[in-house]
């Protein structure tokens, strides 16, 4: 088979580090989205909100570090094996949309054989960090597995493949739980979840909005799609509900003041999303999607200061 020359992809970091990379890699770097980071930072932040909040009943100490650095790790290596395997499965379909055309499966810079043998490379290092953790820890984290296989059929079948990624992506929530507190079903955890959950419909419709033409032509299904027209005020909805879940899994948990004023900064800074929202603006859509990077790190400070 004769591999096609790396192009770069239509969404990705203007001249990030992976532009810069030996050639023979680049296209691999692409594949797991490295030229495109805050889908590890959106991986990575629930683990450690869910590690912020346990640490509200069960303080703080260097464990919390320790534990916060394997879901980082485990973060880079988990996003990437995820969009290589979606990107196995959608490559027909991704040949079809112009944002995602020169991905390197669908623009042949990259082999099924070599995408197949990357993604188990990846999914071997998310396995060295997963048993690392406690064994409540391991068991809640395999789960995922059925979530991550089932995603890129989601929407081929359902208007609601964005709530199937709500509940994949952050999955890091009960497994951080099921580190630092035993279980992943203690109420502040769910409570976090579910929040998360509605968070992840909000910035996954607006992102969504990009694709929203393409889709329509191959049958592709979206929330962005199922809304029509009331797009601002379903990720408005879905906002409110991520915020009310959030305060109210801190409260159960017992949070301290310093938490309340932190919290406000953060359902500010959320709410402020699905302001003025333009879903025929594809580039300012972008941009509000990778604003949710800094949302979640407010939560993840509100839960903090809400444990001292």
């Amino acid at each position: 088979m004769t591999i096609a020359p790396d192009r770069r992809v239509a969404d990705s970091v203007p001249t990030s580090w992976v532009d810069r990379a030996p050639t023979a890699i680049r296209p691999y770097l692409r594949l797991a989205r490295y030229d495109r980071p805050v889908g590890f930072w959106l991986l990575a932040i629930p683990c450690w909100q869910g590690l912020a909040l346990a640490s509200v009943s069960t303080g703080l100490d260097w464990m919390d570090l320790y534990w916060a650095i394997l879901f980082g790790i485990g973060a880079i290596a988990m996003r990437g094996a995820g969009c290589t395997y979606n990107d196995i499965v959608d490559r027909d379909i991704d040949a079809q949309v112009a944002r995602t055309a020169d991905r390197p499966l669908a623009a042949g810079t990259v082999s099924l054989k070599q995408a197949w043998a990357f993604l188990v490379a990846q999914c071997l290092v998310g396995l060295l960090v997963l048993i690392q953790l406690p064994w409540p820890a391991i068991l809640t984290g395999l789960g995922a597995l059925a979530l991550v296989a089932g995603y890129p059929f989601m929407k081929r079948i359902t208007w609601w493949p964005q709530a199937w990624l709500g509940l994949t992506f952050n999955w890091g929530v009960p497994v951080a739980g099921a580190a630092a507190l035993g279980t992943p079903f203690a109420p502040e955890i769910m409570l976090l979840y579910v929040a998360n959950l509605f968070w992840t419909l909000g910035y996954d419709t607006i992102y969504a909005c990009q694709d929203m033409e393409d889709d329509a032509m191959v049958g592709v299904k979206s929330s962005a799609r199922a809304l029509g027209g009331n797009i601002p005020f379903g990720v408005l909805v879905f906002y409110l509900a991520c915020a009310a879940l959030a305060a109210l899994a801190g409260v159960f948990a017992g949070a301290g003041l310093m938490f309340a004023p932190a919290f406000a900064i953060f359902a500010a800074h959320l709410l402020l999303q699905a302001r003025k929202l333009d879903p025929s603006d594809g580039a300012e859509c972008l941009r509000r999607f990778k604003a949710n990077q800094i949302t979640g790190l407010l939560l993840t400070g509100a839960f903090l200061l809400g444990a001292l």
